[in-house]
C-alpha cells in the first residue's frame, strides 16, 4: 500500500486520485488559515516554486478540527491563500484528519509515521505542548495529528519517508526533499 491507493477531495468535491501524483516527491500537509502557525504557507508555497521543476508537489488538506481555525468555506480557503501567500500548489477541500471522521489517506499517514513530539527548542514548541495538556489532552494520545500544520514527506515511490510536526519550519524540510530529488 502507499500513498496512491487513497483519493482526496477536490476544492469542488469530486474525487483525485492521489496516484495522479506517481513519480513525485510530495509533502502533504493538513492546514488552516487562522492558526499560529498559518504563515508557514509562504515557505511551503518558496519549496513548491524552488522544486516543482524537479518532480516536486505541496498537497495542502485544510481542516478545522483544531479549535475551529479553519472556518470558512472550500472557496474562502482557496482566495485567502491565494491571495495572502500566494499559493499555487494544489488546496483540496477541507476534510478531518484525525480520529475516527478522518479522511482515510491521514489515518494511513499518521499509521506510517508516529508522533515522536514537537521540537522543544522552537519558540512555540513548549507553547503548544502546554495547551494541548490543558484544553485538548485526548490529542496527545496516540499518534494521530496533533495540530495544523503537520508535514508528511513521500518519496517518489509513494511512500512514507518522514513526518515533521507543526513546530518544524517548511524550510528546514528543505535538505529532506533535495534527498528525494
Amino acid at each position: 500500500m502507499s500513498v496512491y491507493d487513497f483519493t482526496a477531495t477536490t476544492k469542488g468535491g469530486a474525487e483525485k486520485s492521489l496516484a495522479d501524483y506517481r513519480g513525485k516527491v510530495l509533502l502533504i500537509v493538513n492546514t488552516a488559515s487562522k492558526c499560529g502557525f498559518t504563515p508557514q504557507f509562504d515557505e511551503l508555497q518558496k519549496l513548491y516554486t524552488t522544486y516543482k521543476d524537479r518532480g516536486f508537489e505541496v498537497l495542502g488538506f485544510p481542516c478545522n478540527q483544531f479549535a475551529g481555525q479553519e472556518p470558512g468555506s472550500n472557496d474562502e480557503v482557496q482566495q485567502f491563500c491565494k491571495f495572502n501567500y500566494g499559493v499555487t500548489f494544489t488546496v483540496f477541500g477541507k476534510g478531518d484528519v484525525r480520529g475516527e471522521t478522518a479522511q482515510p489517506l491521514f489515518k494511513y499517514l499518521t499509521a506510517q509515521k508516529k508522533f515522536e513530539g514537537f521540537d522543544m527548542n522552537h519558540p512555540v514548541g513548549p507553547k503548544l505542548l502546554e495547551a494541548l495538556q490543558q484544553n485538548f489532552p485526548e490529542y496527545l494520545e496516540g499518534d494521530g495529528i496533533k495540530w495544523n500544520f503537520t508535514k508528511f514527506l513521500i518519496d517518489r515511490n509513494g511512500e512514507v519517508v518522514a513526518r515533521f510536526e507543526p513546530t518544524t519550519t517548511p524550510a528546514a524540510i528543505a535538505p529532506a526533499i533535495e534527498k528525494l530529488l
